[in-house]
């Protein structure tokens, strides 16, 4: 694996974290309803969740990389149109973070473990690392170092990302619940992701 290649994925991650999904709407909510104190374990609940989806899904990317090259290039254009398809969902998703304040008393451990089933379970996610991952193997590289270094990132993206995104819902209220810096940070968002997906296409065309 290149340096480039690991800095590709570190850019492509943290876009694609910061898309508000089921995820981070539970983790917002905990946030508005129950304050600072629950950034820490929802924090760690997601990075759990997202390790539990993300060796899943690496060890079905793997089974595929070792059965036939046809297929693992074919999972990697699959992958471009689901980043585009990401990316046009993102950039019309509007300027609304529909996330209640939740006011029912729970534990540190109750909220973690509330975090990690809400990511760890949830279909979409590890359909999109099956998708993703594959942009960034390299099949005559070893596949452990590299799902090793993969997750590693990943894990430490998605921890910092779930606890800003607690911080800010607990201090700055007024920023979730902003139409116009919501939309901004969506279209944003949603221009990367379609532009990552095309880049993908034009260098596997152009290779």
């Amino acid at each position: 694996m290149t340096f480039e290649t690991w800095i590709a994925f570190c850019a492509a991650s943290a876009v694609l974290l910061v898309i508000p999904g089921p995820t981070i709407l539970l983790v917002v909510s905990y946030a508005l309803g129950q304050g600072l104190r629950t950034a820490l374990p929802m924090a760690a609940g997601v990075a759990l969740g997202d390790f539990t989806a993300m060796t899943l899904s690496m060890l079905g990317v793997g089974a595929l990389l070792a059965a036939s090259a046809t297929v693992f290039t074919a999972l990697k254009l699959v992958g471009a149109a689901y980043l585009i398809y990401l990316g046009a969902k993102l950039f019309r998703a509007g300027g609304t973070l529909r996330a209640e304040p939740r006011t029912d008393t729970a534990s540190a451990a109750r909220m973690m473990a509330h975090a990690w089933l809400v990511t760890a379970l949830n279909p979409k996610s590890i359909t999109f690392f099956v998708a993703f991952l594959p942009q960034f193997l390299d099949r005559h590289a070893d596949f452990w170092t590299q799902m090793l270094i993969f997750e590693a990132t990943f894990l430490a993206l998605a921890f910092a990302n779930a606890l800003g995104y607690a911080l800010v819902a607990a201090r700055a209220r007024r920023l979730v619940g902003n139409e116009k810096a919501i939309r901004l940070f969506n279209r944003t968002g949603g221009t990367l992701l379609v532009g990552a997906g095309v880049a993908t296409v034009a260098l596997r065309s152009g290779s």
